[in-house]
């Protein structure tokens, strides 16, 4: 039987060709015990792996499920495309495949606190059933197993309707997690922190391109420069993630225009001027180039660091509010 494992930027990693009772599951079930990330998605039919679109792909997750698959008697083909697509473009389709999903839980969010409702009116019936005042159970009267069913059928009623009503607001969470998605991702603090960190991974695959030394005497190695098919792979990645960062750096330059952040630098800030960070006030210490070092509210000559795109207002300290505070 032949199976494909295919890679796009647009579809992410797929597992193509298999069928129901062919075998394939039990291995790949035990693929993902082993090395995760493979997971069945049962709106699609599919073994893929998780979080793979726009992203570069998994070699080991691939290649571990292509090794098993053949071990069990498969025969495994692989197309991987490492090409990417724009930032802009993969941004566009994440921000509707979030539209998509929120829409799907709430659906589901309706579904549930329908059941809910429908399981407190049972659960009502159910003790309206029930002799009048509380009466209790007559022991060895005629009455005795109908009053007992009578019970445990509004017990049980009532645990159905406590459960509804938990599953109800579960549903509930999630949706309402998911609509805010998109915009904690477009946050001005949290695109300046990615930034940041695509940037640092940048100059730590570039290390990897050029070679060189790595550690502090006398525990120095030096490393080759990457080659063949891994410099190749991380050519793609560094490329791919080149176009994100300009992407982003563009994000924040329009929010910086847009009044949404300050956008400030270590030029901006001096001793002695006034940050706001979480609703409080520090007064600057030293401005350094990442971050702005504050004195302490709580103990006195103890110093923190505060990244600049933390920083929601700044006081200069010659501003005359500055002064009279």
């Amino acid at each position: 039987m032949s199976l494909t494992i295919r890679h796009t930027a647009e579809t992410g990693t797929l597992l193509d060709g298999t069928g129901r009772g062919d075998g394939t599951y039990e291995v790949m079930t035990e693929v993902r015990k082993r090395v995760g990330h493979w997971k069945w998605f049962r709106s699609m039919g599919q073994w893929g792996l998780v979080s793979s679109r726009d992203r570069q792909p998994k070699d080991y997750c691939i290649n571990a499920a292509a090794e098993a698959l053949r071990a069990a008697g498969f025969t495994v083909a692989l197309e991987i495309d490492r090409a990417h697509r724009p930032a802009a473009e993969a941004e566009a389709d994440r921000a509707a495949r979030q539209e998509d999903r929120v829409d799907a839980l709430d659906a589901k969010a309706d579904r549930r606190a329908a059941k809910a409702t429908a399981a407190d009116e049972a659960s009502r019936r159910a003790h309206e059933s029930l002799p009048e005042w509380g009466e209790p159970v007559k022991i060895g009267h005629h009455s005795e197993n109908r009053h007992r069913r009578s019970l445990e059928r509004a017990w049980n009623a009532m645990g159905r309707s406590v459960e509804a009503h938990r599953d109800a607001d579960v549903a509930a969470q999630r949706a309402e997690a998911a609509r805010h998605t998109t915009d904690y991702r477009h946050s001005p603090v949290t695109v300046a922190n990615r930034i940041d960190k695509f940037e640092a991974e940048q100059r730590g695959d570039q290390r990897i391109l050029d070679g060189g030394e790595r550690g502090r005497p006398p525990y120095v190695t030096i490393d080759k420069p990457a080659s063949g098919a891994y410099r190749e792979k991380v050519i793609a990645r560094m490329a791919q993630r080149a176009d994100e960062i300009q992407h982003w750096k563009d994000v924040r330059a329009a929010q910086i225009a847009d009044g949404l952040t300050l956008g400030l630098t270590k030029a901006d800030v001096a001793k002695g001027d006034a940050v706001k960070v979480r609703g409080e006030w520090y007064r600057v210490v030293r401005a350094n180039a990442k971050t702005v070092t504050v004195e302490s509210r709580f103990i006195a000559g103890h110093n923190g660091t505060v990244p600049y795109q933390e920083i929601s207002a700044h006081r200069k300290a010659a501003d005359p509010t500055e002064a009279k505070a």
